[in-house]
C-alpha cells in the first residue's frame, strides 16, 4: 500500500525576534562579559601525632594512600611526630575526605588510634 499526502507539510513558526532597543543613531551595541571562574577550594589532608601508632605503621599509610616514597614518608612522619600533625597532601574537597576516610579504615582494622583530618587550605 502507497499513501501519499494529501497537502504540503508546512513550515515550523519561529518565534518572533525581540531586538534590543536602540539609541539614537540607529545602531545596536551588545557588550560581552567574560566569565571568570574560581579555581576549587582545596583542603590539606593532616595526620596527627599520638603516643601509640608506630613510626612504621604511619611511614606504610603514607606510601600506600599518599603515593609518597620511603624517603619522603620519613620525613613527613618525623613532622607529625616532631610537631604534633604534619600535612600528607593537598587535595580537592572530596579525594581529601576520601583520603582521610581511607587512612582512618586502615588504622581501625589495624587496631591503631591514629587521626587524620582535612582542613581548608588558607
Amino acid at each position: 500500500m502507497i499513501f501519499m499526502a494529501t497537502k504540503p507539510p508546512s513550515a515550523p513558526k519561529v518565534p518572533p525576534v525581540i531586538r534590543p532597543s536602540q539609541d539614537d543613531g540607529g545602531s545596536v551595541v551588545l557588550e560581552r562579559r567574560t566569565q571568570k571562574t574560581q579555581p576549587p577550594q582545596m583542603y590539606q589532608v593532616v595526620m596527627l601525632n599520638d603516643d601509640y601508632t608506630p613510626m612504621e605503621f604511619v611511614i606504610v599509610v603514607l606510601q600506600e594512600f599518599f603515593s609518597k616514597d620511603r624517603e619522603q614518608a620519613t620525613q613527613i612522619m618525623l613532622k607529625i611526630h616532631l610537631d604534633g600533625k604534619g600535612v600528607c597532601g593537598v587535595y580537592s574537597r572530596d579525594v581529601a575526605a576520601t583520603k582521610v576516610e581511607q587512612v582512618l579504615d586502615a588504622a581501625a582494622k589495624a587496631g591503631h588510634p591514629l587521626q587524620c583530618v582535612s582542613e581548608p587550605v588558607a
